[in-house]
């Protein structure tokens, strides 16, 4: 088992990407720390890992929200009496053009998707350092790489803020043995999209811009976080890794 007996702690993780990770770094015998809004999901997800033999917990946790970043970290101390891995995936999208957004809009944003991944890694590092070491994994996008048509300008500006805040934190904290990464997807074939893709002409879009020919799943989004939090990613740190069918290659 690649995980064996790491302490994880997932943001976002009830369902979609983080439910993926959750499962899957279950099986490769990581204590999963479940943590998210939806208490009723998060509890679900839970006892499936249980059943399946595997080890988790539920905390609930608004990223955005310190002594809930600051309870979930003491959790995991009091709890497994360490902590080997973040993976701030946690994350949300308003959909509108730049001239539509309100200032409440951009400062949701912003908070969600750039504070939470902040907070999250402020009071991570200082427990990791005390394991001796770790990794942290931020989800970006491929929105965080290039400038994506079908991305709202305030999504592209907080993951290109999360691409670069994971590049800062990498360097200052390398000699500290904490690696820290980030994760650029594509479009990921999830519940939501496929609601979006009601419209045939958004979906023609999405899957031609994509050289491979086919949309990111939840799972090979789960397998770059599983690697990247892996002693086989040992010697990565500050690294952009797209999942995205070789779509910012062009």
């Amino acid at each position: 088992m690649r995980l064996q007996s790491k302490v994880t702690l997932i943001t976002g993780a009830a369902g979609g990407i983080g439910g993926e990770i959750s499962l899957l770094f279950a099986k490769e015998g990581a204590q999963v720390i479940v943590s998210d809004l939806d208490e009723s999901k998060g509890a679900h997800l839970v006892e499936q890992i249980r059943r399946e033999g595997g080890t988790a917990d539920f905390v609930y946790l608004d990223v955005t929200d310190e002594p809930g970043w600051i309870a979930a970290i003491r959790f995991a101390e009091q709890t497994y009496g360490r902590l080997d891995v973040l993976i701030n995936n946690a994350g949300i999208s308003i959909r509108q053009p730049l001239e539509a957004y309100t200032v409440e809009m951009w400062d949701r944003m912003m908070a969600v998707n750039v504070k939470g991944v902040f907070l999250g890694m402020k009071h991570a590092i200082p427990v990791l350092r005390k394991t001796g070491g770790g990794s942290i994994i931020n989800m970006s996008s491929i929105a965080g790489l290039v400038g994506h048509e079908h991305s709202s300008e305030a999504y592209i500006a907080t993951k290109g803020a999360v691409t670069l805040l994971t590049k800062g934190t990498a360097v200052r904290y390398a000699g500290d043995n904490i690696r820290i990464n980030s994760i650029h997807p594509c479009t990921v074939d999830t519940p939501l999209v496929e609601e979006l893709f009601k419209n045939p002409d958004l979906k023609r879009a999405r899957y031609a811009e994509v050289p491979m020919g086919r949309l990111a799943s939840v799972r090979d989004v789960a397998n770059a976080a599983l690697f990247l939090a892996s002693d086989d990613a040992a010697f990565l740190t500050g690294v952009a890794l797209p999942v995205d069918g070789g779509m910012t290659a062009y």
